[in-house]
């Protein structure tokens, strides 16, 4: 017998059938003689339509107001999924994340868990029964309902397995699995049995969309086997793991990619200590996160300092970067929102020289121009314009041989 956490996602939740069809899962599980946990967030579109509702109130609601509407959704799931499986004679009982408890900090809409209390769950478990769990929610130490941010049932169900020492968690998606690269993109792209840890943790960071890049830190940080399939379809799916001994021999694991980037630039700018902090600072003050960063320094004692940001935030970027280029006596603020991010990833990397080049090259071969480029230990990233994404993912996958099975 094991303990599971299993996890379901909006779509794969999307209508009374597809409830009914995970109750099924469920209760096979159940009916082998394991224990089981489930998270699941709310029916697809529906946190879209009740954040709707709340700005036909307030062009920008209440965060606290609005925690405790969005939260809602996952409450309508859990008890549906609880009706589910108790028709089908599997006994379940169903919380939201404030009756678990799952204890949050105060941010709300962003919340971050501090604590979990497992007994409630761990006394259902021992008493044969499937505990359900909204997911995406918690509530600080004064009461107030909370919100992790989207994605959140994914870290959801990662910390009640952290908490329950659970044998895996298995995050249910409609895909099958991590994939080499997205198959919308490149239809040679392979499913991978097996990832690290790091390598999901980059490609999650780097663009990919099949996990919530919070969850796949918090797995990492508490060791929690983490197994990613699909709703719909038969399969073992992808685990990701610590076990890089089995994932080393090929050099790249996945190419990821994000097309919500845009770039800015300031140019001459005094080249002296704390320069760089000028210019974040009010980005940071702003609330606007900055991923590539670039300085180039010219002979006439100045900079030339270009970042990047989502493209969402371009146009509040550039607006506080054109302030500080009056304030430094800077020459000009330059920017593009049409450009992407393409990165490799390996921990195959580490061991193996030449793979800059060997990317370099490619995309050169392709009259491919590199804007930016950013590296890390098992990642190379670069900026290019969106019009070539889909030439260099495939371009790419290629020359890293990515469509063939690891020998």
């Amino acid at each position: 017998m094991a303990l599971y956490v299993y996890k379901f996602g909006g779509t794969s939740v999307g209508s009374v059938e597809r409830i009914k069809s995970v109750a099924e899962k469920v209760k096979a599980a159940y009916d082998a003689g394991h224990q089981l946990v489930v998270v699941v967030s709310a029916m697809s579109g529906e946190t879209n339509r009740l954040i709707g509702l709340a700005k036909e109130m307030q062009p920008q609601p209440t965060e606290r107001e609005l925690d405790v509407l969005v939260s809602t959704g996952e409450q309508v799931t859990v008890a549906l999924l609880s009706m589910a499986l108790h028709a089908i004679d599997c006994a379940a009982c169903s919380y939201t994340g404030g009756q678990v408890k799952i204890l949050t900090d105060s941010s709300h809409t962003k919340a971050r868990i501090l604590h979990i209390e497992d007994q409630r769950m761990r006394s259902d478990l021992n008493n044969g029964k499937v505990v359900v769990v909204a997911g995406f929610q918690g509530i600080d130490e004064d009461g107030n309902i909370t919100t992790l941010g989207r994605g959140g049932s994914d870290t959801t169900a990662v910390a009640l397995a952290a908490a329950l020492k659970a044998d895996e968690c298995h995050i249910y998606t409609d895909v099958d699995g991590v994939y080499t690269t997205d198959p919308r993109v490149e239809p040679k792209a392979r499913k991978l049995d097996k990832i690290t840890f790091e390598e999901m943790l980059e490609m999650a960071s780097q663009g990919s969309k099949v996990l919530q890049i919070r969850s796949v830190e918090f797995a990492g940080k508490y060791n929690v086997p983490l197994r990613v399939l699909s709703s719909f379809t038969e399969g073992a799916g992808t685990l990701i793991t610590y076990e890089e001994s089995e994932v080393e021999s090929a050099l790249i694991s996945g190419i990821a990619f994000n097309r919500d980037e845009a770039k800015l630039t300031i140019n001459g700018v005094p080249d002296r200590p704390g320069i760089a902090s000028k210019i974040l600072s009010p980005i940071a003050d702003a609330n606007i996160e900055v991923d590539m960063i670039i300085q180039n320094i010219a002979d006439d004692a100045t900079t030339d300092f270009t970042f990047t940001v989502h493209r969402n935030d371009y146009q509040r970027a550039k607006a506080a970067l054109e302030k500080t280029c009056a304030e430094l006596d800077a020459k000009k603020v330059t920017g593009d929102d049409g450009i992407v991010k393409v990165s490799v990833v390996g921990v195959g990397m580490r061991s193996h020289a030449g793979i800059a080049n060997t990317m370099f090259k490619a995309l050169a071969d392709e009259g491919i121009n590199i804007k930016m480029i950013s590296t890390s230990e098992i990642k190379i990233s670069v900026v290019v314009e969106e019009k070539y994404l889909e030439l260099a993912v495939r371009t790419l996958h290629s020359i890293f041989k990515l469509d063939q099975e690891s020998p």
